[in-house]
């Protein structure tokens, strides 16, 4: 299983680092532990290192997050093989464009398998200090979702600071009432989410759930609980009625389908009449150039793009057969034009249908 620690389920309502509560938290894991496979995406790095330079606030540039985690990374780590003893811990940091690569996200696959199997329990964060917008996954919801994705894991637990998916905001409403158990989430649901809890932390409730549409695409069950309460841990597994269950979907994706829907950013977009997107959707074809009204962006061969329908929403995430340039010199022509447009020719398809993920 992973179990994602939010920066606010680790500290106090003023940011500072809250030790006794998190070894209580990870007394529960090193049980819970006990005859599973444990996977740990910890949050905390940043405001650790607020704390260690005496900063009065989380700095909002980016060279300011960097330093801070620098500085934080290495007590953070020390915090879990400390508390986690006697069990091996051991420190994985990635980034965005590990899980863009998929020879990366293979290598990453294959290490935390082999960690595992010798009993270790990886410690993962996003590497804060090298990352920048264009490489972070912006939040530890996401990167948790990725991972567990990644390792194929039977269930995603987000702790926070929120006990579980309300039907309105708990902090505002004091008449919300906590979803105990979700079967699908839904594009509604996702829009009514609000943003980030505090101040310490970057995740919200929206990026929760988006990291729990994907993993019970996936066909695993994703719980969201409180992350201050102890003894939440334990009580989700005795059967208690604790945070919020998120169901399977009844169908699932396979692993590349689901590398290429939520793994990979888009460098770009393909605007598609509206045939094609019937082709696309209902009777699962490929795309062709003849299909496309426009392109955006700058990207290259093998690099992926959203496909927008007419409406401008985007409906499927595909890998292009031809880059961006070649791709506004073909747009809206018959396959059988695109040598004499381009003077070669590569495939009859834009996107081939084994390179697109249609989204839910």
């Amino acid at each position: 299983m992973v179990v994602k620690l939010g920066t606010n389920a680790l500290t106090h309502a003023t940011g500072r680092f809250h030790r006794p509560h998190f070894e209580k938290l990870a007394s529960e894991l090193l049980a819970l532990g006990e005859g599973r496979q444990l996977i740990v995406v910890s949050s905390g790095a940043i405001a650790l290192g607020v704390e260690r330079l005496g900063l009065s606030e989380r700095p909002k540039d980016m060279p300011g997050k960097q330093a801070c985690a620098a500085v934080g990374q290495s007590r953070l780590m020390r915090a879990w093989e400390e508390a986690l003893a006697p069990t091996v811990v051991a420190q994985v940091l990635l980034t965005h464009s590990d899980m863009q690569d998929r020879r990366r996200y293979l290598n990453a696959r294959h290490a935390l398998e082999r960690l595992i199997e010798h009993g270790v329990v990886p410690v993962i964060n996003e590497n804060d200090t090298v990352s920048v917008d264009e490489i972070k996954f912006g939040d530890n919801d996401t990167l948790a979702g990725l991972v567990a994705g990644l390792v194929q894991a039977d269930a995603l637990i987000i702790l926070s600071d929120v006990d579980g998916l309300y039907d309105a905001d708990p902090r505002t409403n004091p008449a919300a009432r906590r979803i105990p158990l979700v079967e699908r989430v839904t594009p509604e649901m996702v829009k009514a989410a609000g943003g980030s809890g505090s101040a310490v932390g970057t995740g919200g409730m929206v990026t929760k759930l988006k990291a729990a549409a994907r993993v019970t695409e996936l066909g695993l069950r994703c719980v969201i609980a409180e992350g201050h309460r102890s003894g939440a841990l334990t009580g989700l597994f005795a059967g208690d009625d604790v945070g919020t269950v998120f169901e399977p979907t009844a169908t699932h994706r396979d692993a590349r389908a689901a590398w290429i829907a939520h793994a990979l950013k888009p460098r770009g977009t393909l605007l598609v009449d509206a045939g094609a997107r019937v082709a696309l959707i209902e009777k699962k074809k490929s795309l062709l150039p003849s299909g496309i009204r426009e392109v955006t962006g700058q990207f290259a061969h093998g690099d992926p793009v959203d496909l927008c329908g007419p409406d401008g929403q985007p409906f499927a995430r595909g890998l292009v057969a031809y880059g961006a340039d070649d791709l506004r010199r073909i747009a809206g022509k018959k396959s059988a034009q695109i040598e004499a447009v381009l003077g070669w020719r590569g495939l009859d398809e834009a996107v081939h249908r084994d390179d697109l993920v249609v989204f839910d």
